[in-house]
């Protein structure tokens, strides 16, 4: 096997890793982007080393310039940073930043907040941060953070994508995403597979030169895992090919902010937002947590129904708004239904007497109405903040919400409010732990301060620092001592019957660090490039700070470092920096200092750790570009008889993918077969002796915002590329084998997807006949003269799925099996001997799948590995040779497989029979979209690295521990 690709000295987390994200024309993979370099001296970056895309350094300290102490805040930062053009290199300020946010505090600290725009549109995540005092009739400029990006060049007066095509092209992504990687039969389709997408306007993507994009958000519901889907999805303005997507829907768990309703009380009989202080006043009652404890509650009697509303007016009676703390009762809706929109017929939870109920206690209305006090409370009293928007916002809870009527085990906060889930048999209201209620209100703290990004290292902060202030309001109000063991437990007072430990969803003090960062590519939808899976990384670092200097001191540099110096797009390595920025600022020093320094090194945040990520597998290519998903057509690596070919993006992350070509073995080195004619190349396959892959090319002469598609071939020895086919319709599941290529694509004539084929040297495609003409046929697989593909529609009368093998010989087809009616499907996979398949046909809520087979003439149609069997599989990927099977496979909930669980995609291999042979790699990183060579050997794209590589084993790790 070749030696392994070694690594250049390259930063790639926060700013670094968006655009590590961006290449398809950008798809957000390859580091193009280093993080902006640090500046030693006030007065310039001296010594620094800026980074390729910005002159402007990402983090300033120890200044004393004064400026204009009677302008506004806003307009003396921008004339401090215009004053000091050799510092900031930010030619025209008071054109490019406009303003985000002014915070000030009661010690006459300001801090401002810049965002960048390039022409008149908004740079995703793109923010300059202004640090002034305004004491005794003086303003100073006390330093600087954040990233301005310098080396955009973009032509924004284009014509751009319309807005309804974005929106088309971004939810279809989604959903080819949520069909992970496989076939979605229309009869399986249901209400939770509507998605609805929304445009937002054009925005800058931060990478090379920059890249126009239109930004969408989509939401819906995830129809496999059934929780609630918000993605901001970003498309190539000239293209409509996905750029980057992150989430905008910050939950508690697992799985630009939307517009927002404000939402400041309702009337109890109308169900509609009120005004602030609407009611006949403050009444003091109590109620019963879920856990037993009586507490005082706030409460408003309602002058027309003479009931006690879950309605707080007295915790913010001198808040700038006069905003309300209230409290819903959600149990009629579905939480699908609430994200961004104010649902229709909920009203405040109520009481007929001062003291609640235990109706009220059962459903955790009393624990979400005590706890939004005890949050609201504790940033008040501890830093003066008024509400979490810091001007008072009212702050509203929804309790009870379900999963179409299910129970629900989640909570989220949506960016105008909290929503709680109904809890299930074994967990309470999701609002029944302080904890929880903390995490997600810190979510609307940190949006109205750094508003990090939701996706990779800078969503893992987010989730990180909502933890880290959810915790510490839930210690602090309950006065446990830091060296409880249970202190670092995050949602531990959930469960019925399980003990904290048991219960909790996360543990602060469980270790974590920068060695068992679980690699995704940032644009990746699964945890949102993972955001809960790496948090306690980062909030690890954090609590280890409060045990050790204590919660006063700890809480202030953290709640300093979040509102002062962390930016939007701020990774593990800028958070490191900030908060040791933000300890100085408070005259930190000495041992307390090294304490704070100490505790990010025990967790692995130091300079260069990304570099130390390893493989247990060779590179092949390194840093490929892709934003790797469930989806498989595209982005797909493809291998055959030593040969391998895969998309990728170029060095600086801007240009179009092209796709490059090498030997399995490492032998050769890559190199690109595609031309450069700023079309985008993608889903390449390969059978050893030539590539066959879709060129997306630029508009139709007819509709501007059409794309043609022509499939192209070349040797993979080299030679000139030829056009085999061309078409205005969208290609799928292309396949090659000696002199056959077969696709699928839609028919103009009718409108359906159907399979076509070119043998030898013929030019006019042949359609594979099909038994019922009025239904679709797609995914086809070929291999010595025969197509394996899925038939989708009507058999006698009845919606089924077959699978079936057209001879191109003979003309006969075989079904492998009686069509079925399966929830999900994935597109075969055909050898020498056989036809392998994934199918999940039981219609329940555990994704299990099963691996099929059937020989070539329709015998021996067997389930390898059952879903009902003793070792089941959760499989969205497969692979195969002649002999071996290679299956992509996820086990989020349960432990399927040799008694190891493991929340990302791995890869497992099986002999033809299906036995098992152990896992691929043992490497951290999601591992998904192998392809299998000859024997053993498979081709996949890791992201242990935190970049995604193409890499390759001859044979499988084994078990890993």
């Amino acid at each position: 096997m070749s030696s392994r690709r070694p690594r250049r000295p390259v930063r790639r987390s926060g700013r670094a890793g968006l655009a590590a994200l961006l290449a398809v024309t950008t798809a957000l993979g390859v580091a193009g982007l280093t993080s902006p370099a640090h500046a030693g001296e006030p007065s310039a970056p001296a010594g620094a080393e800026p980074a390729p895309d910005t002159a402007t350094p990402a983090l300033v300290e120890g200044l004393a310039d004064a400026v204009d102490a009677s302008a506004p805040a806003a307009e003396a930062a921008r004339s401090h940073l215009a004053g000091h053009q050799e510092r900031y290199r930010i030619p025209a300020p008071d054109r490019d930043l406009v303003t985000d946010s002014v915070t000030t505090e009661a010690d006459g600290s300001e801090t401002v907040r810049l965002g960048q725009k390039y022409r008149g549109v908004p740079v995703l995540g793109a923010q300059y941060v202004v640090r002034m005092t305004h004491r005794d009739g003086k303003r100073t400029v006390t330093g600087t953070s954040g990233a301005y990006f310098t080396a955009l060049d973009v032509d924004t007066a284009r014509p751009a994508l319309p807005a309804a095509t974005a929106v088309r092209r971004a939810v279809q992504e989604i959903r080819s995403g949520l069909a992970r990687g496989g076939y979605r039969p229309a009869h399986a389709r249901t209400a939770e597979d509507d998605l609805s997408g929304t445009d937002r306007g054009l925005a800058v993507l931060p990478v090379g030169k920059g890249v126009l994009a239109r930004h969408v958000t989509v939401r819906g519901t995830d129809p496999a895992t059934r929780t609630p889907l918000v993605q901001e999805v970003y498309v190539d303005a000239a293209t409509g090919v996905t750029l980057f997507e992150s989430g905008g829907l910050p939950t508690f768990v697992a799985p630009a902010p939307a517009a927002a309703v404000r939402t400041e009380g309702t009337s109890m009989r109308t169900g509609k937002p009120a005004a602030p202080g609407a009611g006949s006043g403050s009444v003091t009652g109590s109620g019963t947590l879920l856990g037993g404890r009586t507490v005082p509650l706030y409460l408003t009697k309602d002058s027309a129904g003479g009931r006690y509303l879950l309605r707080d007016t007295a915790h913010m009676a001198d808040s700038r708004q006069h905003g309300v703390i209230q409290t819903w009762d959600a149990s009629s809706v579905w939480y699908q239904d609430v994200s961004g929109a104010w649902p229709e017929g909920i009203v405040p939870f109520a009481s007929p007497a001062p003291k609640v109920g235990p109706e009220l206690t059962a459903t955790g209305a009393v624990d979400a109405h005590w706890a939004a006090g005890q949050v609201y409370d504790f940033y008040r009293d501890t830093f003066k903040r008024d509400s979490l928007d810091g001007k008072g916002m009212t702050i509203n809870s929804l309790v009870g919400v379900t999963d179409f009527g299910s129970p629900f085990v989640n909570a989220f906060w949506d960016h105008t409010k909290m929503v709680y889930g109904t809890g299930d048999d074994e967990y309470r209201s999701l609002a029944s732990d302080l904890d929880v209620v903390g995490h997600e209100m810190t979510h609307g703290v940190v949006e109205h301060t750094a508003d990090l990004v939701y996706a990779g290292q800078s969503g893992a902060m987010n989730e990180a620092i909502a933890d880290y202030f959810g915790n510490t309001i839930d210690v602090t109000v309950n006065h446990t001592a830091m060296t409880d063991p249970e202190a670092g437990l995050i949602g531990g007072d959930l469960c019925r019957t399980r003990t904290p430990k048991e219960c909790a969803f996360r543990d602060l003090n469980d270790g974590a660090s920068t060695a068992k960062f679980v690699g995704l590519p940032l644009g990746s939808s699964y945890d949102n490039g993972g955001v809960h899976m790496n948090s306690t990384i980062f909030s690890g670092a954090l609590w280890d700070i409060r045990e050790r200097l204590g919660g006063t001191l700890a809480d202030r540099i953290v709640y300093r470092a979040l509102t002062s110096y962390i930016a939007p797009l701020d990774g593990f390595d800028e958070g490191r920096d900030a908060v040791l920025a933000a300890a100085r600022s408070l005259d930190v020093k000495g041992s307390q200092l090294a304490v704070v320094k100490g505790a990010f090194d025990a967790h692995g945040i130091v300079p260069g750790w990304e570099n130390s990520l390893g493989l247990d597998s060779d590179v092949l290519m390194g840093r490929v570009g892709t934003l790797m998903s469930y989806v498989g057509s595209g982005n797909n690596p493809s291998a055959g008889n030593g040969w391998w070919a895969a998309p990728k993006s170029s060095a600086d992350s801007t240009a179009p993918y092209a796709i490059w070509v090498g030997r399995t073995d490492g032998d050769r080195k890559p190199r690109q077969v595609s031309p450069e004619d700023g079309r985008t190349h993608l889903s390449p396959v390969t059978d050893g002796k030539r590539v066959v892959w879709v060129a997306v090319g630029d508009v139709s002469p007819d509709d501007p915002y059409a794309h043609t598609y022509d499939i192209l071939a070349a040797p993979v020895t080299g030679g000139r590329p030829k056009t085999l086919f061309s078409t205005t319709s969208e290609i799928s599941g292309l396949s090659v084998d000696g002199d056959t290529v077969a696709w699928s694509h839609r028919e103009e004539s009718t409108g359906l997807q159907r399979v076509f084929y070119l043998k030898g040297g013929a030019t006019t495609p042949q359609r594979v006949p099909l038994s019922h003409d009025y239904n679709q046929a797609v995914e086809p697989a070929v291999r010595g003269g025969r197509i394996a593909y899925l038939q989708d529609g009507m058999f006698d009368g009845v919606y089924g799925v077959a699978v079936e093998v057209y001879d191109i010989a003979t003309g006969t087809t075989t079904s492998l099996g009686a069509p079925s009616q399966p929830e999900w499907i994935s597109a075969p996979v055909i050898t020498a001997s056989g036809v392998y398949w994934l199918i999940d046909t039981d219609y329940t809520d555990d994704d299990l799948t099963t691996l099929r087979r059937a020989d070539l003439d329709g015998s021996h149609v067997t389930d390898l590995i059952p879903e009902k069997s003793a070792h089941p599989v959760r499989a969205y990927g497969l692979t195969a040779s002649d002999t071996a099977v290679t299956l992509t496979v996820y086990s989020s909930w349960t432990q399927v497989f040799d008694d190891y669980n493991d929340s990302l995609a791995k890869l497992y291999q099986f002999t033809p029979q299906g036995a098992p042979l152990g896992r691929v790699s043992c490497s951290h990183g999601q591992q998904a979209n192998a392809a299998a060579d000859t024997g053993r050997r498979v081709l996949w794209l890791d992201t242990t690295t935190t970049d995604t590589d193409l890499v390759t084993r001859d044979r499988p790790a084994g078990t890993c521990t």
